[in-house]
């Protein structure tokens, strides 16, 4: 059997720690800004851990 590929999409967006947990950036942070307090686009900015439910199918996906 030929091995997986990983899907670039998901590769692009996610990123695994050293410890196997997987990263995300938060949503929202592209466009219509000026109306978003500077609290809350500051929040944005930073990083979170994927929740435990999509960790699994997510770390198959970019399996590289």
């Amino acid at each position: 059997m030929p091995k997986m590929k990983t899907r670039r999409c998901a590769a692009k967006r996610f990123k695994t720690t050293g410890s196997g947990k997987v990263t995300r950036y938060k949503t929202g942070a592209r466009h219509i800004l000026t109306k978003k307090s500077t609290k809350r686009k500051r929040r944005l900015r930073k990083g979170t851990v994927l929740c435990k439910a999509m960790t699994k199918r997510t770390k198959k996906m970019i399996q590289a």
